[in-house]
């Protein structure tokens, strides 16, 4: 496998996903700076989110109209852009609207990056180009913070964003000369119908999460706008069945492949999405960590998740896709409610055995899911396939966020007590529980799904070629 595209992927996905994460220790120094306060300022995370909610959907039609590669270097220019001008902002509105601008970039970058690998790899090789591309997605929340917290110690808020202008200029260089063209192929009239309500779906249903579980504004404007977006999800699933061609085109769930994954996907990544908000309070919180020590500690799970890469698609190709997810799922949702039971008196070897353990799983749970995502379809179809699990992975980001929040705001409102570490045991066996029910869709999938991109051999021994993909 030629490792050099997905590589240069990673690291702009790298990039975004990082600088999502890494203002979130920054945000008091930010917020002092131009005059408002940390809560407030909470806002320039959730515009970046509705940014991303907003944007997905056309990410497909972007591709395939204007060309997977051109769009792709495109996109590192607009998050270069909104890395600029967040910071050069000096005020509130200015900070917003540049973390907004950001936003559009990185919308176009997940997707469009992994739309740009699934085209330019082999369908037998794609488990392992998918393990190089999922490290950065995994690794960017844990080191985010710790990164972030240097950054603004020993030197000023402003080079968060500004480390982005060279590796940003570096991707936009190398992978013009790297990456495979991909000319634009013919598609349909946008749906322009179709993209305001699914914009307006997702950024309500992102928007009203992130207001709700961290209330920057009244929970009741969060409330508002997680209806709407419900509302308008509804009527985009009754146009999307009345045209041709809508922007996201749910008859990819009639193939019980990708439908599954997606499912499956968004029900554990909620856990996932809880985990980065919840480990470090309790490590800071709960034990009394400086937020340098919490992200040390945080990291281990990098560890675990950068091992995995060596061993998928030799876990995928002995026991298949069905297999390794059911096995990823029980053990990744085991090892999230092992953090319940961590105390200051915990050894650290035993807390980073369990986060190496933890990064590892859940690695192997992302690496498979993505890729049998793509397991069987089509490279037509792949541009929708791409958009749909890029807007339930933001949605289901939002959700494991607002989950953990409720669970910590209720402990509080049953006991009385402020958050302490009492708070986090019910939090993280909830956030566990949850998903652990991702392995219910699992069970519904064929035990010969995706061996043509496994090369799991089930029922022909002695057989070492995957069989052929249609």
């Amino acid at each position: 496998m030629n490792r050099t595209i997905p590589l240069i992927l990673a690291v702009a996905l790298f990039m975004e996903q990082m600088d999502s994460t890494v203002i979130a220790t920054s945000l008091p120094a930010i917020a002092a700076d131009i005059g408002t306060s940390p809560i407030t300022l909470k806002l320039a995370l959730t515009s970046y989110f509705v940014a991303l909610a907003i944007f997905i959907p056309v990410s497909g039609w972007m591709a395939d109209r204007f060309g997977a590669k051109r769009v792709f270097r495109i996109a590192i220019v607009v998050f270069m852009l909104g890395s600029l001008a967040c910071a050069m902002a000096g005020s509130l509105g200015a900070f917003v609207a540049a973390r907004f601008l950001q936003g559009m970039g990185g919308a176009m970058m997940t997707p469009v990056g992994r739309l740009v690998l699934v085209r330019s790899t082999q369908r037998s090789q794609l488990v392992s180009a998918m393990a190089w591309l999922t490290v950065p997605a995994l690794i960017g929340p844990l080191i985010g913070p710790p990164v972030g917290g240097f950054i603004t110690t020993f030197f000023t808020w402003h080079w968060i964003f500004l480390i982005n202008i060279p590796i940003g200029m570096l991707g936009v260089i190398v992978s013009g000369y790297v990456l495979p063209d991909m000319p634009p192929s013919p598609v349909a009239r946008i749906d322009w119908t179709g993209f305001f309500l699914s914009a307006l779906a997702a950024a309500g249903v992102v928007f009203g999460l992130s207001v709700v579980s961290m209330p920057a504004l009244p929970p009741l404007v969060g409330v508002a706008t997680l209806t709407l977006g419900i509302a308008a999800a509804v009527l985009y699933v009754r146009h999307a069945r009345r045209i041709a061609t809508p922007i996201l085109d749910l008859r990819l769930f009639d193939n019980p492949a990708p439908r599954i994954a997606i499912l499956s996907g968004t029900i554990f990544r909620i856990g996932i999405g809880a985990v980065p908000f919840l480990l470090p309070l309790m490590f800071q919180l709960g034990f009394g960590l400086s937020p340098f020590e919490s992200g040390m500690l945080t990291f281990a799970s990098a560890l675990g998740a950068i091992a995995l890469k060596f061993v998928a698609t030799t876990a995928l190709r002995l026991a298949g896709f069905r297999n390794v997810l059911i096995f990823a799922t029980i053990a990744g949702a085991l090892l999230m409610g092992a953090n319940a039971f961590f105390t200051p008196a915990t050894p650290y070897w035993v807390i980073i055995a369990v986060l190496v353990a933890a990064g590892f799983t859940r690695s192997l749970f992302f690496t498979s899911n993505n890729a049998l995502v793509f397991a069987e379809i089509d490279d037509r179809q792949a541009s929708q396939a791409t958009a749909i699990a890029s807007v339930a992975q933001q949605i289901s980001i939002a959700m494991g966020v607002a989950f953990a929040g409720m669970m910590l705001e209720a402990h509080h409102v049953l006991t009385g007590e402020p958050t302490g570490l009492a708070a986090f045991g019910p939090a993280f066996i909830g956030v566990a529980l949850l998903a652990g029910c991702a392995v219910l869709p699992i069970l519904w999938l064929s035990p010969d799904a995706g061996i043509g991109v496994s090369g799991h051999t089930r029922g022909k021994p002695g057989s070492n070629e995957p069989p052929s993909v249609v």
